[in-house]
């Protein structure tokens, strides 16, 4: 039986952190040491392949140059702690084989966290690495090559994530937004990369999908959550978003059952602008009164007292108020607990930013690839922040209930079907 390389083990386990974390599991610390074990591991394996001159499974050609023999296990310290690698053997070579990598990474391990974090974070080019090393040791460790096929197996994670099967997720709660981030091959021109992320039956808060929308119009919306529903997205009970109006036509087009809930934070920032900054804090009371009503009917009896009260006054307030009336109040349909969950979007955007600011990524990008590559990692670290919503089985019921009121089916949408809508 073949062995199984140590590095694809390494990568199995990580997997498994990104895809399958519990709450408390996804730990920034314990991302950083997996993923700088995972670099030194692949850099050791290729480091080997270069001695013996041929890779793993390789039939020897010419003169006998040895044989692998197995691991033997290499502990290096770093900030995030220990992290534990494994040195491979070899047997029946001429002059021994001796890691010039395990030697230089158990004196610079602050190389090895930098290399972790920036190939995770932005996907550092073969070059970027070879000048890392070089700077650290001014000589080259690795071959142009290896260090080339080290950073084309870390990408496959990116991969996956943008192609594994959404089924498996029972989302009830969907949320969707843009991050701008500035391309260099655009001339300093922000693009949207469009984020959906999502509230599980089982209480857990995924990152599902992300894309690029150039001007986050209606066609890069539409395009994006049709992509979710080929892998197997099912219909959402509510979708939070913005007011986008490209956004919302293609949420009305793709899930026209759906509740659709417009997001508070967005739309009290808007109210804020329509009235004196010395009323503010009484209207503002009033509003937020509205958002915590006891149910769906007593908010909008209260909105229509709001609206009543303040058209004279503040006309532009109440003509921004009273649009999308029924999205603003539509979390108070579903169960008391979960309303403050899914009546913003700003999930994602906090993530980014406060973990963009920790770990002081460059803000612009090569490639659309980089850019996108950025987003994932650094949300997919943010989500120890990221907490675990407990659901009563009454809460289940309701949604259940909720789910036979909307009309809205258990299954994943048919393709064709959506098509037809869409058209």
């Amino acid at each position: 039986m073949r062995r199984i390389p140590a590095s694809q083990r390494m990568r199995k386990e990580l997997e498994e952190l990104l895809n399958g974390a519990e709450e408390g599991e996804f730990l920034l610390s314990e991302l950083i040491k997996k993923g700088a074990a995972i670099i030194l591991q692949e850099l050791l394996e290729q480091e080997l392949t270069e001695f013996l001159g041929r890779g793993r499974y390789e039939r020897q050609k010419g003169e006998k140059t040895g044989y692998r023999n197995g691991y033997e296990p290499f502990r290096i310290k770093t900030a995030e702690g220990k992290i534990c690698v494994y040195k491979p053997q070899v047997r029946d070579t001429e002059k021994p084989f001796s890691s010039k990598l395990a030697a230089f990474f158990r004196n610079n391990s602050q190389v090895l966290e930098k290399l972790a974090l920036e190939m995770y974070a932005r996907g550092l080019s073969t070059r970027d690495i070879e000048d890392a090393l070089i700077e650290a040791t001014g000589d080259i460790i690795l071959s142009k090559t290896a260090v080339s096929n080290v950073t084309e197996i870390l990408y496959k994670e990116f991969e996956e994530f943008q192609n594994r099967d959404l089924s498996r997720f029972e989302i009830e709660y969907l949320f969707l937004d843009a991050i701008y981030e500035t391309l260099r091959a655009r001339f300093g021109v922000a693009e949207a990369v469009l984020c959906a992320w999502g509230i599980s039956r089982d209480g857990r808060k995924v990152l599902l999908h992300l894309g690029l929308g150039n001007k986050e119009s209606y066609e890069d919306w539409l395009s994006f959550l049709r992509e979710m529903v080929r892998r197997g997205l099912r219909t959402p009970i509510t979708i939070t978003t913005d007011g986008a109006p490209g956004l919302i036509r293609a949420v009305e087009a793709v899930f026209p059952k759906s509740l659709r809930i417009r997001c508070w934070y967005h739309r009290m920032q808007n109210f804020c602008s329509k009235v004196p900054e010395e009323i503010w804090l009484e209207i503002k009371a009033e509003i937020m009164a509205i958002r915590d009503a006891a149910g769906y009917e007593q908010g909008k009896q209260m909105a229509y007292e709001f609206i009543e009260k303040y058209r004279d006054k503040f006309p532009s307030l109440v003509k921004a108020f009273r649009e999308d009336l029924d999205a603003l109040l539509n979390h108070l349909r579903l169960p008391f607990r979960h309303r403050r969950y899914v009546r913003t979007t700003n999930l994602v955007e906090r993530s980014f930013e406060e973990e963009r600011r920790r770990t002081k990524v460059i803000p612009c990008f090569l490639t659309e690839k980089s850019a996108l590559k950025l987003v994932f990692s650094v949300l997919m670290r943010a989500a120890k922040r990221w907490r675990r919503i407990n659901f009563t089985k009454i809460e289940l019921n309701y949604l259940d209930r909720l789910r036979e009121e909307l009309g809205i089916k258990e299954e994943p949408q048919d393709m064709q079907e959506l098509e037809e809508v869409c058209n």
